[in-house]
């Protein structure tokens, strides 16, 4: 029995599934229509929380949970702004979404403005996503010629207009407040909250931000009911299926839609096809986008008392374990956005930790002094060690260092490099004390060398 379903995928696979009326002729815009011309607004919304979906963009917050802490004074606008900044190193997801079936993206922002009364609905693109920003552009177009945004979308008056937004390529701004001080034309950087979206959002006013997925999922959910779409999961208030990425070294990278709440196994050795060399075990994965901590191939579950969330765990292997938002965190990493990246033995966690650590430096946006400071610090430590260069010190440093980023700025960033780095060091400790040795041996070769020839040691 294969684990994969086709809900979101279902037109993936559909020639110029792209184009109005190919995407009309495989049910596109039916559940939008019964949405605005037979459902109230409550009915909607109702139906979303029935669904359990648990934010598909990294955070996994119960999207009609948030929808609910929208309380618009009388004749303030309500503004809905879908997340497409899609950056996470090892995610590529949402970028399916708008290349292959971009109307399914339109039909879900139009149920949702319909939902919680907005009018006006902007897809923040990240740049380097062309090919989705066109094949958006050109379904809007398409979906407002034949009345289906407008004044009256579906003859109903509820005037909707979406727009497309680029962004300039920054990381950060996948985070929503500075996603939102983007969009308005300043600079990418996250705001304090609260006030939250919701209460002060785009452009000063009450505003829900999700991510493509999430929206996506709206048609479905119209369709076939908020309980039937729930019961698709196999966790409880984690409903519906999911798109899974899986990258690095497994024999079938790509994406796959398969229940929530599947396994690590079964998406690398199912899905993924298992590992592309026989000859190297898998060593860890990076469950869900590069801000995870990564789960060694060797993890055990621990969790002897019976609340835990992961008691019925108990001794088994961490690849084992439901891929929910809920069992990931008690297993000390985070679901994320479901993009796995796969790791064998030919892999090493220093070069790794490096290689993450170099692209938060980057991406940082400077706002907050632990992350401005902390992010460059790491790279300068990881640089040294793995130049040979390493101190006997350095290993604790870089906790000490990531320690101390944690919880201390305005944005996740600094958690979401950090997260990793203490994972790295945590599980492959002596990788990191034997590559701080290796660099020391070799230093000492390099003196006793020049000592030969009369150069200074």
């Amino acid at each position: 029995m294969t684990l994969e379903m086709r809900y979101l995928t279902a037109r993936y696979d559909v020639p110029d599934a792209h184009r109005l009326e190919v995407a009309e002729r495989h049910g596109a815009y039916a559940a939008a229509r019964k949405a605005l011309t037979q459902m109230t607004p409550e009915q909607i919304r109702e139906e979303v929380k029935a669904a359990h979906i648990r934010g598909r963009g990294g955070a996994g917050f119960p999207m009609g949970v948030k929808w609910g802490f929208l309380r618009p004074a009388p004749g303030q606008q309500v503004y809905l702004v879908v997340n497409a900044d899609e950056g996470e190193p090892g995610t590529f997801k949402d970028r399916s979404i708008m290349e292959r079936d971009p109307h399914r993206l339109v039909e879900g922002c139009i149920i949702a403005c319909r939902a919680i009364g907005a009018h006006r609905c902007w897809i923040y693109v990240r740049c380097e996503l062309a090919l989705a920003m066109q094949r958006l552009d050109e379904a809007i177009a398409a979906a407002r010629a034949r009345g289906y945004l407008g004044p009256r979308p579906f003859g109903v008056p509820h005037e909707i207009e979406i727009f497309t937004h680029p962004g300039a390529g920054a990381y950060i701004c996948g985070e929503e407040t500075a996603l939102l001080e983007s969009l308005e034309g300043r600079r990418g950087e996250p705001r304090l909250k609260p006030p939250f979206p919701a209460v002060r959002g785009a452009f000063g006013m009450p505003t829900i931000v999700n991510n493509v997925e999430s929206i996506a999922h709206l048609p479905d959910v119209i369709t076939m009911g908020g309980a039937a779409f729930a019961a698709l999961g196999r966790l409880p208030g984690e409903g519906g299926t999911r798109l899974y990425g899986v990258s690095g070294h497994v024999k079938k990278p790509g994406i796959y839609e398969a229940p929530s709440g599947i396994t690590l196994r079964e998406l690398i050795y199912d899905l993924g096809g298992g590992m592309l060399h026989e000859d190297r075990p898998l060593k860890a994965v990076i469950p869900g986008g590069s801000s995870t901590p990564l789960i060694p191939a060797s993890l055990v579950v621990h969790a002897p008392a019976p609340s835990h969330p992961l008691h019925a765990w108990h001794g088994k292997s961490a690849l084992d374990v439901p891929m929910g938002v809920e069992t990931f965190r008690a297993l000390g990493s985070m679901l994320g956005t479901c993009g796995a990246i796969v790791m064998d033995s030919s892999v090493s966690m220093v070069e790794v930790a490096r290689n993450l650590m170099r692209f938060y430096a980057h991406e940082s946006c400077g706002q907050c002094t632990p992350c401005r400071e902390g992010t460059g610090w790491l790279v300068d430590i990881m640089d040294r060690i793995c130049e040979g260069r390493g101190r006997p010190e350095d290993v604790a440093l870089l906790v000490d260092v990531s320690n101390d980023m944690m919880g201390n700025t305005i944005c996740a960033l600094a958690d979401g490099t950090a997260m990793p780095m203490l994972a790295l060091v945590k599980y492959f400790h002596e990788e990191f004390l034997e590559a701080v040795r290796g660099g020391a041996r070799d230093r000492r070769l390099d003196d006793s060398t020049r000592a030969l020839v009369g150069g200074a040691p």
